[in-house]
């Protein structure tokens, strides 16, 4: 079975090193064949220039198509892999044209693992892990009411005026900021067009105590299902949501302007502009060699009985980069490394997955995404 890894940007060097370095046969396709080559040139010298017509002839039953590219081209690699007999692994959300596929992935006994990097990935790993520990302990009821939070961001080490520095995909970084989101608080469903009309404080269980910027991000609602919450659980709040260093929202109000004054434009005028303004805020705001970036991931879930806390976790974590590389491209890229071993091992089921929920793999997991980050921890704040 052969590994055919797409795309050697910012968050893939990690995992497909250690995908190599563990004997994996693994060919390496990139848009362009130098920048792979400075990224695992030392490693494998089976590097080709990327093509979906390429890729698919060079497919073999039993294969795994590994998509780091943008997300768009997710689902256009996942029916060539159904054409030619091979399994998909990407760190992306399943799209909707991606969920349409399952059955098919089914029916051919194979898999696409997907939402297995940093966020979506390991936030859901943590989710599992802590839902499953409520179920099992003395504390749970039907009728305790719930508060779940997930918060991830990657902000730089070394604070700068900007308060933040890119680590993925600029222009990604502002389309973001135009998705609307949908989260539950206080037990109402809270509708934001923009980032910037809900930024509230959080303040972390860190070592050190510290507070953030957040705000919600994409839909939370299906993730109560996806992380197998009882319909008839009492949830108050239920927020998957985005961190950003203090004084983010204030730094960044000339972009959310911007952003405001591209209403009524058609899509290739937003996307050209977006374009143009993230090249520009790259130059001025992108770690410099060597330059340590930051990921920071908080994961609660708060469970009450008569006003009373009765379980109360959270998964804290703090990575920033090191010899090993970029934080952000360890937490991505490893945990996709994980996945491919484990489809290898046939430890996923046939159909469209996300990040696994069967306890043990979650446990693997997560044990192994621990020897990433510099600070890890499962705190119980009942303790």
């Amino acid at each position: 079975m052969t590994i055919h890894w797409c795309g050697t940007g910012l968050s893939s060097g990690p995992g497909l090193r250690r995908l190599l370095e563990g004997g994996r046969k693994v060919v390496v396709w990139n848009r362009t064949v130098e920048k792979a080559r400075e990224v695992v040139g030392d490693l494998t010298g089976d590097i080709r220039a990327y093509s979906l017509e390429a890729l698919t002839a060079a497919l073999e039953p039993g294969d795994i198509a590994v998509s780091m590219l943008p997300a768009d081209q997710h689902v256009s690699i996942a029916k060539a892999c159904l054409s030619k007999g091979a399994h998909f692994v990407s760190s992306s959300y399943i799209a909707p044209e991606m969920r349409a596929l399952d059955e098919e992935f089914r029916q051919k006994g194979l898999v696409s693992v997907n939402e297995v990097g940093l966020d979506p990935g390991i936030d859901h790993l943590m989710a599992h892990d802590l839902v499953a520990a409520y179920r099992a302990s003395p504390a749970y009821h039907v009728d305790n009411v719930l508060s779940f939070v997930s918060y991830c961001g990657g902000v730089p080490k070394i604070p700068n005026p900007f308060r933040y520095k890119f680590s993925w995909a600029p222009a990604g970084v502002l389309k973001a900021l135009r998705s609307p989101s949908r989260s539950l608080k206080n037990f109402s469903e809270l509708r934001v067009n923009r980032p910037w009309d809900a930024i509230t404080r959080y303040d972390a269980p860190l070592p050190q105590p510290e507070s953030f910027e957040v705000y919600p991000n994409r839909d939370s609602y299906p993730f109560m299902e996806d992380y197998r919450f009882d319909k008839a659980w009492k949830v108050r709040d239920f927020v998957r949501g985005t961190i950003r260093l203090n004084g983010w929202a204030e730094a960044w109000a000339p972009i959310f302007r911007e952003i405001e004054g591209l209403e009524g434009k058609s899509d290739a005028e937003i996307n050209a502009a977006l374009t143009a303004r993230a090249d520009a805020l790259l130059k001025v705001n992108s770690y410099a060699p060597g330059e340590p970036d930051r990921v920071v991931l908080f994961v609660s879930l708060k469970a009450e009985r008569d006003g009373r806390a009765v379980f109360d976790r959270t998964w804290a974590m703090d990575a920033w980069g090191d010899a090993r590389g970029s934080a952000m491209g360890r937490l991505v890229s490893v945990p996709v490394s994980l996945a491919i071993e484990s489809v290898l091992a046939r430890e996923f089921p046939a159909g469209v997955h996300a990040a696994p929920h069967d306890p043990k793999l979650t446990a693997k997991f997560l044990g192994q995404v621990g020897h990433l980050a510099q600070y890890m921890a499962r705190v119980d704040h009942l303790a």
